[in-house]
């Protein structure tokens, strides 16, 4: 390419974990790939089911003495060590404390619970869930305050497998013997 004049590609800004650290306090985003995505704030609906759903698995682990361990958002989960990407789902269960330092978890969470906002639909149901798919989580739920919807996609082998519910359901968790949440008893 004599006498050519090299084009440079423009390139998208990569961003670390330490950029996400670096983030104030009270701006909420998730770095997924590189890429930085904002949150916004979540509506008092969404905020109703985080607590209840937090509430309700809090209290059946405290009750079966589990070792296992349940955190609402914001809670930092970096679902692989080498990779440029932190989450942070509404609801996370971990059940491996090696996964737990002090900042988050490392690794993927044995449960997640995302509750859909209007403005990151695709974000929870296309991104995340082949985010989750790919770390290894193995129980994923997409609550949908909007649709009245629960998807449950459990690990089966290396793809997840998916129900779905309604707000009028008795959702049987699949990583217990024997939680179930009803979801006529969470109301908005």
């Amino acid at each position: 390419m004599k006498g050519s004049a090299a084009m440079a590609i423009p390139q998208k800004q990569i961003y670390t974990e330490t950029d996400y650290y670096d983030l104030p306090e009270d701006v909420r985003a998730e770095l997924i790939d590189g890429q930085i995505y904002y949150q916004a704030a979540p509506s008092r609906a969404h905020q109703k089911i985080l607590s209840e759903l937090h509430i309700t698995i809090g209290t059946y682990i405290r009750s079966k003495g589990g070792s296992c361990e349940v955190y609402p958002a914001p809670f930092a989960v970096k679902l692989h060590e080498d990779r440029k990407t932190i989450v942070e789902p509404d609801i996370s269960v971990i059940c491996d404390h090696n996964k737990l330092t002090d900042r988050g978890c490392t690794g993927a969470p044995d449960w997640i619970i995302e509750i859909v906002s209007p403005g990151n639909s695709s974000h929870d149901y296309i991104r995340k869930l082949n985010l989750y798919a790919d770390a290894g989580v193995r129980e994923y739920w997409i609550v949908n305050p909007v649709q009245e919807s629960i998807y449950v996609y459990h690990l089966e082998e290396t793809k997840f497998g998916t129900n779905a519910y309604s707000f009028q359901d008795k959702i049987k968790v699949n990583i217990y013997d024997d939680l179930w949440i009803d979801f006529k008893e969470i109301t908005l």
